[in-house]
Formats: C-alpha cells, structure tokens, sequence
C-alpha cells in the first residue's frame, strides 16, 4: 500500500470510527474524537466536526450527575470544538466537568483513577492462575492510578488555560502529567508501568505499547500549550526519553509487540498508529530531533499496511482493561474495530501531513 493514504481511504476510516457506539464516556473516547477532527481537517469536510460537536453539546445538556468514567471524556477535543464553534453552552459545560475531576481526591499531584479499581481489574486471559495472595488482593483491591489517564486529565486542562487564563489550568496539567512518574515509571524497561494500587504501594506491569502512546501523547498535549510553564523543560526531557525508548523497541517492520519488551505477547497494530502520531507531532512541535522522521515513516507504513480497503485497522487489541499478571496483557483478543485504532490513524494521517508541510 502506498504510504500515503488516498482521501477516499481516509474517509473510509472515519466512516467505520463513527459508526462506533460512543457511551459518553469511556477509555478510546478521546482518541476516536481527535481522530474525526483530523479527519474533517485532513479531509476539508465539515462534517467530523458537526458530527463531534452535535455529540459534546448532547452530553453538555445531560452531564450531571457526572459519572466515574467522566475523567475519559475527550476534554482536549472538546476544547478544540469551544474554539471552533464559540460554543458557549459546551464552553460551560467543559469548564464544569474540569472543576469536578479537579476536585477528586488526590494521591501527591495525581487524580485517583479509580476508587474501586474492580471497575478495572479482571481474572487474567488465557486462564493463568493467580497466586493466593493475588486472589485475596482481587477481592477488595482498593484505589489506583492507571497509565491511561496521562491523555485525559492533564491535556484538557492544559488546553482549558487558553480561554480560562485565570484558573491555574496550565499549572495544574504540568503537574499532573508529571506525577504520574514518581507512581508508574520503570528503570528496568524505560516505559511507564500501567497502574498502581495504593493498597500496594507501587505500580505493575511495564511495557504495555498502547499505554506508552497514551503517556506520549498527552506529554506533547501539555506542552503544546504550557511550554513555558514551570516544569515543562523537565516534561520535555521525560517525553524526549520516553520516545527513545520507544524507538529502542521498534520493530524492523515499523510495528511495536504488545508489551514492548516482551516478544511472547505477540504483535499489535495501535501502537504503531499512536507513535506515528506522536513522532510526528513530537517534532512540528519541535520536542524531538530530526532523528525521529525514519522511526516515524516506519510505523506510519506499518500502520498503513495493517490497513484494509473498507478503512479498518486490523490486529488492534479489544480493551485491555488490566490484571495482577503480565500474561493476561499476552492472551487480549485482536482485530478489533475501536476508538484506540481507528482514531489514531486519523491523527497520525494529520501529523505526518502537518509534518511534511
């Protein structure tokens, strides 16, 4: 396949992304909506960003009560459409919701994800037994912070500081995005784990790949608009790292294996969608070096050959969710046709073209 997508196949893409059953909300969310908005700029067709704003201003009027899973509503992209639009009601709305997630309660500098994290955790896939201990641990797990949310929370708020300048928004993001470190960071991999429990007290399984595009994308999210905010040359340094790390994983074929580190879990098509748009957007935003176009044209073509003729991106992994062991991460079922594939096609489809000019 070609390495550049022609607008049909584009469109196509889109197509199958809103045909998603979006919940309002839930984990692909933000993603999937960026994804339709890359698309009717990609494409110059209004109609993704009629067809997202139409979705944001029915929840606007329904928010309340707000829901747990409201810290993954697309907060950045909602921002983008109040820009777009001048939307009041939805400006509102966005603003509300932001104060509510701000709110919750706080572990250091970073939103507890889940007070009961049964909301995530499962019996591992592929039947792999869990220890006495671990059984014991399921059946009351307690609170924790996942990997995930370092592309919610901090990008909306860091987007949020251009029309409330006044709310310490940009502060706020800088430090949240950067407290997910001291909680989730692995010396061992060089990648972010993907949560802790605080009945634990420290985090578990590294190297998921989609976790690491999660974890980049929102780095580069913050700093876009808060780069010079206190913390952001340390931001920077991390997302840098981050990237190279990433690349160190990479693939001869441009794609990732679904723990980076670990060739038994087997292969994974989003990861390469979510670093083709990082890469890219990592150096327009000029946050990485000329270095990274090879390993990014790497995972775009790997992308772009895992793409087919009806605009589905094949060999993407169902929702994870998580486990106590890493082999459940091994055994998730693939071909899957969801937000965190489609969407991050699209955004990387729009990185490379804002890279190339």
């Amino acid at each position: 396949m070609s390495d550049t997508l022609q607008p049909a196949l584009i469109a196509a893409v889109a197509e199958r992304l809103a045909a998603h059953e979006f919940k309002g909300w839930f984990y692909g969310d933000s993603v999937g909506f960026e994804g339709l908005v890359a698309a009717a700029d990609v494409l110059d067709d209004p109609k993704w960003v009629d067809f997202s704003h139409g979705f944001f201003r029915a929840w606007a009027t329904r928010r309340h009560p707000f829901h747990p899973d409201d810290n993954t509503a697309p907060g950045h992209v909602m921002c983008d459409i109040v820009e777009r639009t001048g939307d009041a009601v939805l400006k509102d709305a966005v603003l509300d919701l932001a104060r509510h997630l701000r709110g919750r309660r706080r572990i250091g500098d970073v939103s507890v994800t889940f007070e009961d994290t049964l909301r995530s955790l499962r019996q591992p896939n592929g039947g792999v037994p869990l220890s006495d201990a671990q059984q014991q641990l399921m059946a009351d797990p307690g609170a924790g912070i996942w990997l995930d949310c370092m592309h919610f929370d901090a990008p909306f708020y860091a987007h949020l500081s251009c029309f409330d300048p006044d709310g310490d928004w940009a502060e706020a993001a800088v430090r949240e995005i950067l407290g997910y470190r001291p909680f989730l960071y692995d010396d061992d991999t060089g990648t972010y784990r993907h949560y802790w429990l605080e009945k634990l007290g420290h985090s578990q399984i590294p190297g998921w790949g989609r976790g690491q595009g999660w974890a980049l994308l929102g780095m580069l999210d913050v700093l876009k608009f808060c780069g010079d905010v206190t913390g952001a040359d340390v931001l920077r340094t991390q997302a840098v790292a981050l990237a190279e790390t990433m690349v160190r994983y990479q693939l001869p074929d441009g794609n990732w294996h679904c723990m980076v580190h670990e060739p038994r879990s087997g292969p994974e098509s989003s990861t390469a969608a979510f670093m083709a748009t990082a890469f890219f957007r990592g150096i327009k935003q000029g946050v990485l070096g000329d270095s990274f176009a090879e390993p990014a044209e790497k995972a775009f073509r790997a992308m772009t050959n895992k793409l087919d003729q009806d605009g589905n991106l094949r060999g993407v992994s169902a929702a994870v969710m998580s486990a106590l062991v890493d082999e459940h991460y091994w055994h998730v079922s693939l071909d899957r046709i969801v937000p965190w594939g489609q969407g991050p096609v699209l955004t990387a489809v729009a990185a490379r073209a804002a890279f190339l000019g």
